[in-house]
């Protein structure tokens, strides 16, 4: 399927569970980058692409496999929520300074009125694709729900990077960068926000001046 020399990494881990397994080892090679987001799908699809293009892997096979794989991360993460429970998190923000039982349950409110949206359209986000399954457990999304809206999701987010790298061919490297740059963003965007709620709950906390 490819020169061993030539991908070294997470990207040569990725063909190595391809050469061994077919298209189930994209699949389970995706499964994997959902429970461990630092495994990035931007490279993992495109490989998949490229290996479908070559006439190593059936496309279609690629792309059900793929989201099969999206989905059992999710459904993993989904059940991880389900099993910690609102009641755990609100005793945890107990614990941690800065955090209070009314951002668990503000972030609780939050989801059950938008959390559809967010299951959906968070599968297309780096980072939060894997992370919003948890609160989808917590809420106690219908799993019907969560798994129908995840497998949207997933098909939309990897049918754009497989197809990709299948078009693209050896020049599947050539997406790297825009998706790189796409998730310092998304991650960048976060940041702020975080960075903006500390100095907020702090300068809240902080005692008045008589």
């Amino acid at each position: 399927m490819f020169v061993a020399e030539e991908l070294t990494g997470i990207a040569g881990w990725a063909v190595d569970l391809m050469e061994a397994l077919g298209a189930p080892g994209a699949g389970l090679a995706v499964a994997l980058e959902n429970l461990f987001p630092p495994i990035p799908s931007e490279i993992i699809l495109p490989l998949a692409g490229l290996a479908a293009s070559r006439g190593d892997l059936n496309l279609i096979e690629v792309l059900v496999w793929t989201t099969v794989g999206s989905l059992t991360g999710a459904i993993i993460l989904y059940s991880l929520g389900r099993l910690l429970g609102a009641d755990r998190l609100r005793a945890f923000a107990r614990r941690v300074p800065l955090l209070e039982v009314r951002d668990i349950d503000r972030t609780e409110a939050w989801f059950s009125k938008h959390g559809a949206k967010a299951v959906f359209f968070g599968r297309m986000l780096p980072v939060f694709r894997s992370l919003i399954s948890i609160p989808a457990g917590v809420t106690k999304l219908h799993i019907g729900v969560f798994a129908g809206l995840t497998f949207a999701g997933s098909a939309i987010w990897n049918t754009i990077f497989v197809l990709a790298g299948f078009f693209l061919g050896e020049n599947w490297t050539l997406i790297e960068p825009y998706a790189d740059a796409f998730q310092i963003i998304v991650i960048g965007l976060v940041v702020v926000v975080l960075g903006w709620w500390v100095v907020t709950r702090i300068r809240a906390g902080r005692p008045t001046e008589a």
